[in-house]
């Protein structure tokens, strides 16, 4: 009996063992899910271009700008880790409702772009777009940098210490460990995740304005994590926290005037 019990144990540990590694070697797919490559712009009621960028490992990315008028801020929309520039047609509707311009931009791997997403990959997708700007005349304290869930981390490190005009962080994070041991509390997430995205790491390093977004029904990122992101962020900072909304915020009336009113506040 005490074989039987002896065995069904190294059976167990085996198997643990087995899947640690298939989570070790897959975890990006399990992170990462760009989806169809197909993107239209049908449905974007603004004015937009294509356009361009290269970032510092080569890599050629697109991006949808929108140019309403070269004295007002522009927003750069980093999106989160699924879908693609398609599915973010009705919030961009509702920004370029706004006396603002806005470029939103596909990462490595997504929306038809070339390549693999990895943490430091995206940082340098987000880096090329901000250089791309800049090359158009637009400067850093005229730019607000937009996080959108995973987006919130890459918004985070590229902001810090740096001068941008404000930064929003829609559904943050703390970190990806934190997230990983909440979503796969039977593995050591810390030993074996390759793209940690450390944002409350960061957060104290922003130096502009930060409004948080986040609404508390959140079924992916808990609410928590966006309320501790917002305590540990810096002076000036602002939030807009609901009871009803889930992971994707409704681009409700409420929602776009805390948005305007953020932005029309900033030098």
């Amino acid at each position: 009996m005490n074989n039987i019990y002896i065995k069904s144990f190294f059976l167990l540990i085996l198997i643990y063992v087995v899947i640690t590694v298939i989570v070790y070697f897959y975890q990006r797919k399990l992170l990462y899910h760009p989806f169809s490559p197909q993107i239209t712009g049908e449905g974007l009621v603004h004015n937009f271009e294509t356009i361009n960028f290269k970032t510092s490992d080569n890599f050629v990315l697109k991006g949808w700008f929108h140019l309403k008028n070269s004295n007002k801020k522009t927003i750069l929309f980093l999106h989160g880790n699924a879908g693609n520039l398609d599915n973010r047609i009705d919030k961009l509707n509702s920004l370029g409702s706004m006396e603002i311009n806005f470029l939103i931009i596909a990462w490595r791997g997504y929306s038809g772009n070339l390549g693999s997403p990895s943490e430091v990959g995206l940082y340098k997708d987000a880096l090329g777009a901000i250089k791309w700007l800049n090359e158009k005349g637009i400067s850093n304290d005229q730019i607000v940098l937009y996080g959108e869930s995973l987006g919130t981390a890459i918004a985070t490190e590229v902001g810090q210490n740096k001068n941008f005009a404000g930064i929003i962080l829609e559904a943050p994070f703390t970190s990806m460990v934190d997230m990983g041991q909440k979503i796969y509390p039977i593995f050591p997430v810390r030993f074996l995740l390759k793209d940690k995205y450390e944002s409350k790491n960061k957060i104290k390093n922003l130096k502009s304005p930060i409004l948080v977004l986040h609404g508390r029904k959140d079924k992916i990122v808990p609410f928590y994590m966006g309320e501790k992101i917002f305590e540990m962020a810096n002076n000036p900072k602002f939030k807009y926290f609901t009871d009803l909304d889930d992971h994707m915020m409704i681009f409700d009336d409420k929602l776009i005037n805390e948005i305007d009113l953020f932005i029309s506040n900033l030098n």
